[in-house]
């Protein structure tokens, strides 16, 4: 249960509101969905990070379903149920197919297993690892 109102077109402030007429004009929809509705309740901050979900989440060097399905590996290691959720949507409606997914699932659950190995070793990172040092 969230913590904060999600706030309804009709009870968020104007500045909120100029916000989720941006997001429905970039996505091309008409949903505005429970993370914008509840920052809502600070409009500034609302505004900020759609300014940079914008701009992150554009095309660049990494294609778009790339970013979503980074998105979903990292709300999967933050246990951000949400973001699973939404970004694994964003990831379908970007493309990604049903055997991206599942291999995916594989490569975060190989790099959890590895990360609790290597930590639990306290294993150091190699020098050939390290930006600018050498064996």
């Amino acid at each position: 249960m969230a913590t904060v109102r999600l706030l309804s077109d009709g009870e968020a402030p104007e500045a909120a509101r100029a916000v989720f007429d941006d997001i429905r004009q970039v996505r091309g929809t008409d949903y505005v969905n429970h993370f914008w509705r509840a920052l809502a309740n600070e409009p500034a901050t609302l505004a900020q990070v759609w300014e940079e979900v914008k701009t992150v989440m554009a095309p660049g060097k990494l294609d778009p379903l790339t970013k979503e399905m980074v998105y979903i590996a990292v709300s999967v290691a933050n246990a951000c149920s949400y973001c699973i959720h939404s970004h694994t949507a964003a990831a379908r409606a970007k493309g990604m197919s049903e055997e991206q997914h599942g291999e995916l699932m594989r490569v975060i659950a190989l790099a959890g297993k590895t990360n609790h190995l290597v930590n639990a070793m306290q294993i150091e990172p190699d020098a050939a690892f390290r930006v600018g040092e050498e064996d």
